[in-house]
């Protein structure tokens, strides 16, 4: 059956603000972070869900609650999971990313951040946070969409770009080369069958 799945990394928070590793810290949204929920909401008007997904962190509850808020949908069941929490920074949560560059090197900070299976010092790797990401994927959103249920997750930068791996089939290295803006939902059509026909990215 046909269906939709919009993914969102949630609006600027204050970490985000001040370049810094946020990982599992539970900061807030800024100003700027709040408005680009709402601006997200408008680029979703007309969109019919039936179910929303999220992690436990605040600053990706708050988002999703200004976009239900905006597009007129806050009766909507809302599921929270860590499952969907940002990648684990590990010793790095919380410094300026900046300043870690000038102590490590910006070449091992790239590969940190950027790498499919090299963790940071006590944190996790992509590849680590896609083996919590997909079971949550394959056992609670995918059967949503296969029923022609329309989905949105509201999550992280690598919590989402772990799912995209999956759903768009990319590499390990085609992944390192794509960030996800803040507050700028990607959307995903699923045809009969339930692959993915069209994806469209809501950058205006």
């Amino acid at each position: 059956m046909k269906s939709q799945l919009a993914i969102v990394r949630h609006g600027q928070s204050e970490y985000n603000l001040e370049n810094r590793f946020t990982g599992f810290a539970d900061v807030d949204l800024t100003t700027q972070g709040r408005e680009e929920a709402a601006m997200c909401g408008r680029k979703l008007q007309g969109m019919q869900f039936e179910a929303c997904f999220t992690s436990v962190l605040k600053r990706a509850i708050e988002t999703l609650d200004i976009i239900l808020d905006t597009i007129g949908q806050k009766q909507l069941p809302v599921y929270k999971d860590a499952a969907l929490n940002e990648r684990d920074y590990g010793d790095l949560q919380g410094l300026n990313k900046a300043e870690t560059a000038e102590k490590y090197g910006a070449e091992q900070v790239a590969l940190w951040r950027r790498s499919f299976d090299v963790s940071p010092p006590g944190g996790e790797s992509l590849k680590q946070t896609q083996e919590r990401v997909l079971p949550y994927y394959y056992a609670n959103i995918e059967p949503l969409l296969q029923q022609g249920k329309n989905v949105l997750i509201v999550a992280h930068g690598n919590s989402l770009r772990a799912l995209m791996m999956h759903l768009e089939n990319l590499t390990p290295d085609a992944i390192s080369h794509i960030d996800l803006l803040t507050g700028v939902p990607r959307v995903y059509d699923f045809d009969d069958s339930g692959k993915i026909s069209y994806v469209q990215h809501l950058t205006s």
